[in-house]
């Protein structure tokens, strides 16, 4: 299960990985792709059960003026939108996929009319439940208590279904010559705010610009800081079920924050 690049591209190649996982990946891909204006993403060339083929991405470091676009093409991106919350990537029927090439856990899709309905059915309770046996009462207590508030509207405002990366922390931000270009999704439809906290989770490049870029498109709704920790729960549970309780302080505290946020 390796990434290997030759001369001309890059080979992501899983032998065991799941039916769906790179087709899924490259239907994503060309999703976002399609967001007129929007962040470029890494260019399918070839895909099959086994292996997803992909241009090879010169690198370079990350400039704040990169940053700022990478931050407007975002928006852009989000605003092209989706047919429901938990709507997977036009065209694609099959399954859903969150997490590493070695390790991607199920993701469902689905397409509802509410956020927090969505959020809370098909994000925070499935992973929750993975979770549950390294997280103390604690904190499986607080994770069901934002799942009640999620799932009774509390976070839903009318912001309609934005076209999201879904997946978006800094390793899949690849800095190029030619500015941001995306890789690895698990695009759906979703919150704006989603995808911005997930860029924050683990520290992004001159964020800050990145959000000002963002905000030039596409103002934020107030209270959005506040919100951080319910974006990135879910993210954090699948970490617990991957790689071990080292993250289990972590979200108790983005728990314990989105319940703080109502």
């Amino acid at each position: 299960m390796v990434r290997s690049v030759d001369h001309v591209d890059f080979v992501k190649h899983n032998a065991a990985a799941p039916l769906g996982f790179f087709a899924c990946e490259a239907a994503g891909l060309q999703w976002l792709s399609a967001a007129a204006d929007g962040v470029p993403c890494a260019r399918v060339l070839r895909v099959d059960e086994r292996s997803l083929t992909l241009e090879r991405l010169a690198a370079a470091g990350p400039e704040r003026s990169s940053a700022h676009e990478f931050g407007a093409q975002l928006a852009r991106t989000h605003d092209a939108g989706a047919a429901g919350f938990g709507a997977p990537p036009a065209g694609w029927s099959g399954p859903g996929f969150f997490g590493p090439l070695q390790q991607p856990l199920p993701m469902a899709y689905s397409c509802e009319d509410s956020w927090g309905a969505f959020y809370a059915a098909h994000r925070l309770t499935p992973m929750a439940e993975r979770a549950a046996p390294l997280l103390d009462t604690a904190t499986v207590a607080a994770v069901a208590a934002v799942v009640d508030r999620c799932a009774a509207g509390v976070f839903d405002d009318d912001d309609p279904p934005c076209r999201l990366h879904g997946d978006l922390w800094s390793g899949n931000v690849m800095w190029t010559p030619r500015g941001v270009v995306l890789i690895d999704p698990a695009a759906h439809g979703g919150h704006r705010e989603t995808d911005l906290a997930m860029l924050a989770l683990f520290g992004c490049p001159h964020l800050e610009a990145v959000l000002d870029g963002y905000q030039s498109q596409r103002p934020l709704r107030a209270g959005w800081r506040d919100r951080i920790g319910l974006h990135q729960l879910y993210p954090l549970l699948a970490h617990v079920a991957l790689f071990g309780a080292g993250y289990a302080a972590q979200t108790r505290a983005a728990a314990e924050s989105a319940l703080r946020a109502t």
